[in-house]
């Protein structure tokens, strides 16, 4: 199982492969983006293997507060989350998540803790899906990467599952590896770099996900 900790040291290492330079680890991007924990997980092979990609699934535990990734009966790796308050709670149930969407724009739901908020950009500091969302339940429900750190642990959020961006990175790249939708290292690069720009990417094997307390 693999350590989530976000180191606060981030060089930046860069290798050139068939004349095009590929990032080996990236600095955290702004607005708080994936990072380096991320994306060195791929450079190193750590997040790449597996088994066949009908056996990857997700737990999320609600009372733990933890989402588990899981291959076959390996546990891929396990994330801190922050899971719904009581007056916003997670659903629980069977789902798939069959869309990924990176750099997303928000735009407040209509409910009445939304009211007043305004839409955000793509890639802007104020954007609560950060980098990237998975589509868990219509109309409003994601798992998605976090500015807001310190809810992790906790049941703080609206409904949504959040996690770390680099987690949350983390764990889109990996369902799109063995989800049937498998892209190279240059999409990832322009992901992290060009945040304006919306890409959404449709799993050919949706991965199930169980939510449960």
């Amino acid at each position: 199982m693999m350590n989530t900790s976000h180191p606060t040291t981030k060089p930046v290492r860069t290798r050139r492969r068939g004349g095009l330079l590929i990032i080996a680890a990236l600095a955290v991007v702004a607005a708080g983006g994936a990072g380096v924990a991320a994306t060195s997980a791929w450079k190193t092979g750590a997040m790449t293997g597996g088994v066949d990609s009908s056996d990857v699934r997700i737990t999320v535990d609600l009372g733990q507060r933890k989402l588990y990734l899981k291959n076959g009966d390996d546990d891929v790796q396990t994330f801190d989350v922050a899971v719904g308050s009581p007056a916003h709670p997670t659903p629980e149930g069977h789902f798939s998540i069959s869309k990924i969407v990176w750099n997303p724009q928000w735009v407040p739901p209509d409910t009445k803790w939304a009211q007043g908020k305004k839409a955000q950009a793509p890639g802007a500091a104020a954007n609560p899906m950060k980098t990237v969302k998975m589509f868990l339940k219509e109309p409003d429900y994601y798992i998605h990467g976090t500015g807001e750190l310190a809810s992790l642990g906790q049941a703080e959020s609206h409904g949504c599952v959040r996690m770390h961006p680099d987690d949350a990175y983390t764990v889109a790249r990996y369902l799109m590896e063995h989800g049937g939708a498998p892209h190279d290292e240059n999409f990832f690069y322009r992901v992290l770099h060009f945040r304006s720009q919306t890409k959404t990417v449709y799993l050919g094997n949706p991965v199930s996900v169980t939510v449960e307390d």
